[in-house]
């Protein structure tokens, strides 16, 4: 039994481990003629921050929205 309840708990961390959410923020440096060098980061919860201030706008809208109005983010 307790062999057993071994094999299920090493199971269950592993799901567990192997299921867990990338929680890394990944930043790029965007830029334009009428703007300043910014960070534009996707932060853990999906949405957008600049220079560290939460938008509370998804990520992948709000630099849709910034490459429509031509400005260029790279890594």
């Amino acid at each position: 039994m307790k062999k057993s309840l071994l094999i299920l708990s090493a199971f269950l961390s592993l799901f567990v481990i192997s299921c867990k959410k990338d929680d890394g923020v990944s930043c790029v440096t965007c830029t334009s003629e009428a703007t300043t060098a910014f960070e534009l980061c996707r932060e853990s919860d999906g949405n957008a921050s600049v220079n560290g201030e939460n938008t509370n706008t998804p990520y992948h809208v709000y630099l849709s929205d910034l490459e429509a109005e031509g400005v260029l983010c790279v890594q």
